[in-house]
């Protein structure tokens, strides 16, 4: 099996023009595969399409899909059409499904085994107990980029002493203007159990504003608006109004424009001609919603509408987010591998399931699924016929491509690192800790199996257009 694995990596490696001339040395790991600094432009990969602003979905394609994700999708949770009342049974179970009990050692980030009554105290801060037999649905809306924790607490836990990036406790973020359903609230009054359109978790109490709920599912309707395209957007900073200064707005955020503000008129003590007035969700003093001015530089990147769903744009966007420093459930103000795919997509519209255990297989888009019966050679022809767009998941990981080079497939994706096998059979593992762009076939995920190995499934989150035969996945 290595040195099946060895002829393949190096017959990549040629093609790629990386393996060294006789007597030398690559530069480093990620040369020795064939990254230059060539490929870390995005006009490198946009030049070599054949039809880079061809649009691919139409608004109306893309809605019907969004809904077909939600009516078919199970991690999908449309608010709007949750029961009026909501059972004990229906909330603890949802509770339960997240937050069972810890089992084996965790690691705090110093690197010491988390006391076992610490977690049980964690434990009990779920406040099952006072979960009422039958409550009112109540809504909110996020105010600030807010922590899905697994448990009621802020307490980051590892599972080795080394390890400090990968908390076990943060399941994803939440981003201003985002609806949630409130189901319950901790022991210690400090967190709230929520639904939300993707995921269900606890989060800090202070980052969501309680509403009725026709205002909070109206909220991200509201016309017009503008759409967050780039990586790191953040809105004017102001003394005067602190919960809407400096706020941070994730790529694909869509927050109203208030078209009417008078042309003259001060928003929290400055003059609004370099910037969008828009309108915000803040949290009063006892917890309830109310909408609020703010201003969102004109210089920032944003849209008057989502981006259009091409080829050039679904690069652009991917590499705005190039060296960014992964974080694993949108930790560090940034995103893991799913959450970074997921981001690209929305900024032109398009939604995905939070995880990469539902991405890789929702029922709402065209997918090639793989298993053990399946050869490593079916798997090459499949990857040959991969577009730029194209998803490919194995086991707790996403990679998007980017594009060809001598005909092998290219990614880009959030990643921890990959491994990769020398031709005289060395194992490296390479470090990446960020959104990175490599080549697929050559990656390894030990000294025996290539990522291509270990391919749970490809999906086309974007239909190809009727008039072109879709390519076999």
């Amino acid at each position: 099996m290595k040195r099946t694995l060895r002829c393949l990596l190096a017959a990549a490696l040629l093609a790629l023009g990386a393996l060294p001339a006789a007597g030398g040395e690559p530069r480093s790991a990620l040369a020795a595969i064939g990254v230059e600094d060539i490929h870390l432009r995005p006009a490198f990969w946009v030049a070599r399409l054949a039809a880079p602003d061809q649009v691919l979905m139409d608004s109306a394609a893309i809605a019907a899909q969004n809904a077909e994700l939600f009516a078919r999708d199970s991690s999908m949770n449309d608010l709007s059409r949750l029961p009026a009342t909501l059972s004990r049974r229906a909330v603890a179970a949802r509770i339960e499904d997240l937050s069972a009990p810890p089992s084996g050692t965790l690691y705090d980030a110093g690197g010491t085994p988390v006391e076992r009554a610490t977690l049980d105290a964690l434990v009990q801060n779920r406040n099952l107990d006072a979960i009422p037999a039958r409550q009112a649905t109540r809504f909110g809306l996020v105010v600030r980029r807010a922590a899905l924790r697994t448990f009621p607490t802020d307490l980051r836990v590892f599972r080795s002493p080394e390890d400090h990036d990968i908390d076990r406790f943060q399941e994803s973020a939440l981003f201003p203007g985002t609806p949630v359903v409130i189901a319950h609230a901790s022991r210690d009054g400090r967190w709230l159990f929520v639904i939300a359109p993707r995921y269900a978790a606890w989060v800090e109490k202070d980052r969501v504003a309680e509403g009725e709920r026709d205002t909070v599912l109206a909220y991200g309707r509201k016309s017009p608006y503008r759409i967050v395209t780039g990586g790191n957007v953040e809105t004017v900073f102001t003394p005067e109004r602190p919960a809407v200064s400096r706020l941070a707005l994730d790529m694909g955020v869509r927050i109203p424009v208030l078209e009417d503000w008078p042309a003259d008129e001060p928003v929290n003590g400055q003059h609004p001609y370099t910037a969008h007035v828009i309108e915000l969700p803040v949290r009063e003093t006892d917890g309830r919603l109310a909408l609020a001015p703010a201003l969102l530089p004109k210089v920032a990147d944003s849209a008057g509408d989502y981006l259009p769903v091409t080829r050039a744009n679904v690069v652009r966007q991917a590499f705005r987010f190039l060296g960014e420093r992964y974080g694993w459930g949108h930790s560090y103000g940034a995103r893991d591998c799913s959450g970074f795919v997921s981001e690209v997509y929305r900024s032109m519209g398009v939604m995905l399931p939070r995880n990469t255990s539902d991405q890789g297989v929702s029922p709402a888009f065209d997918k090639r699924l793989f298993d053990a019966a399946d050869s490593r050679a079916e798997r090459l022809v499949a990857l040959r016929s991969l577009d730029v767009g194209h998803l490919v998941y194995i086991p707790g990981h996403v990679m998007m491509v980017v594009g060809t080079v001598d005909g092998e497939p290219w990614v880009i994706h959030d990643t921890t690192g990959f491994g990769h096998v020398a031709p005289d059979g060395t194992f490296t593992r390479v470090r990446l800790n960020g959104v990175s762009i490599t080549p697929l076939i050559a990656l390894a995920a030990n000294e025996t199996e290539l990522y291509i190995d270990r391919m749970t499934s490809i999906v086309r989150v974007v239909p190809a257009p009727a008039k072109e035969a879709p390519p076999p996945l």
